[in-house]
């Protein structure tokens, strides 16, 4: 299944500067959840009516030479191969061509304008260099024969149009049958039974913004935008949520989140819900320690010398399908290199990049164009360690541990494995 997806959570720093500690209290969460619901709302509108107003024009900078406007047309077209198309726009020539076709919609021509128009599929040409390579538009602008200006207007009105007019195939919210048929595939991959995904987070590394520093400083000491995920078994996101101040721990951002209103609505399982070992049970979300125990969210238990072979097997079982998070997050940034470091990009926008990387990467993963592993060097530096909080206990649902119970059960009549 291509990947689905809710909505997106965006979030901005309150100028307190509490950091972490600033985000305490059910009053400070249910403000949260209402500030950041907003926020989503107003990102969408501003995307409708930044489409309505704009005419998706670019206007070509005079060069002295023909050599690097005809590039494109030139070169690439003409000559690339397979494994150029892959190293520069991190996908084959069909899926390039397939990605134009269906944003031709949102970035059509305006015929009222007198000047030529730089044409559609060199402008996904530019911001998909740009969003795979993330060189700086100075770099980058010689090559396409336009200006740095240019470069910048194409990577944004991209994003837009890819978040408005794919996000409604590659990332939406899976329906009853969907979600069926992703926890057996899910079992099927990572042999872990009525689970539709795993659930983590991703710091990305922003210049602080002013004023509001202490807001993005994250638990190691460095200054991010925290985004939420959700993949199903194949590593295909289905949920994100993004741009929340790197302060923020985990569990604070998954009661902000869409993804917490979907499953307390009990949007994430078929109702009444299918039977597991003898008993009706929700579909399981896979997390981490950073994340509350709930009985749609299991995590492991926690390490020591008192556990039981069966709990020491239900954390094996749990981690190791936990991992299809973790590979789909390092392909992601492996992928699309913008989100080892946005540099240049304003808070407001960050949200837009940050989630057409994602629909991007489920395109991709889609149409099973290759992955090049030597793309995976320098995504995990070492200087920018991932910050790791464990949930308040407060937050913990007593009835989840009987679905930890079960699930020992089951693998323990599995045997090992």
């Amino acid at each position: 299944m291509a990947g689905n997806s809710t909505g997106t959570g965006s979030g901005g720093g309150s100028g307190s500067g509490g950091g972490a500690g600033g985000w305490d209290g059910p009053q400070r969460r249910a403000w949260l959840r209402h500030y950041y619901s907003q926020r989503q709302k107003r990102l969408m509108t501003l995307l409708i009516a930044h489409r309505r107003r704009t005419s998706c024009c670019f206007y070509p900078r005079a060069w002295p030479s023909l050599r690097s406007t005809d590039w494109w047309e030139q070169v690439v077209l003409k000559e690339f191969g397979p494994q150029d198309w892959l190293e520069k726009f991190r996908m084959s020539k069909e899926t390039f061509f397939y990605i134009c076709n269906q944003l031709r919609p949102g970035l059509a021509p305006h015929s009222a304008h007198f000047h030529p128009t730089l044409p559609l599929e060199k402008r996904v040409a530019v911001a998909l260099w740009h969003l795979a390579t993330n060189v700086e538009y100075q770099t980058l602008s010689p090559l396409f024969g336009v200006g740095p200006s240019t470069v910048q207007s194409c990577v944004w009105e991209v994003s837009y149009a890819v978040v408005l007019l794919l996000k409604p195939l590659y990332l939406r919210l899976p329906d009853e049958k969907e979600l069926e048929n992703m926890a057996r595939i899910f079992c099927m991959r990572w042999g872990f039974p009525h689970c539709i995904g795993a659930l983590d987070s991703l710091h990305i590394p922003i210049h602080p913004p002013l004023r509001l520093t202490a807001d993005y400083c994250n638990g190691q000491g460095w200054h991010s935008i925290l985004t939420q995920a959700t993949v199903d078994g194949l590593g295909q996101f289905w949920d994100v949520s993004t741009a929340f101040p790197g302060s923020m721990e985990n569990s604070a951002v998954l009661e902000s989140s869409s993804l917490w209103v979907l499953a307390k609505e009990g949007r994430l399982c078929p109702n009444p819900p299918k039977h597991f070992m003898g008993k009706a049970q929700k579909y399981v979300l896979l997390g981490d320690a950073t994340y509350p125990l709930q009985d749609w969210i299991l995590k492991p238990y926690q390490e020591d010398e008192n556990l039981t072979q069966r709990q020491l097997q239900f954390n094996y079982r749990l981690k190791r399908a936990h991992s299809v998070i973790e590979n789909a997050f390092l392909r992601l940034k492996a992928r699309w290199q913008i989100l080892l470091k946005c540099d240049d990009c304003s808070l407001e926008l960050l949200p837009t990049l940050v989630l057409a990387c994602c629909i991007l990467h489920n395109v991709c993963e889609a149409h099973d164009n290759p992955f090049n592993e030597e793309w995976l060097e320098g995504t995990e530096p070492t200087e920018l360690p991932k910050p790791c909080q464990p949930a308040p206990a407060a937050m913990e649902d007593s009835r989840a541990e009987q679905v930890r119970e079960l699930m020992c059960q089951y693998f323990e009549s599995c045997g090992e494995g």
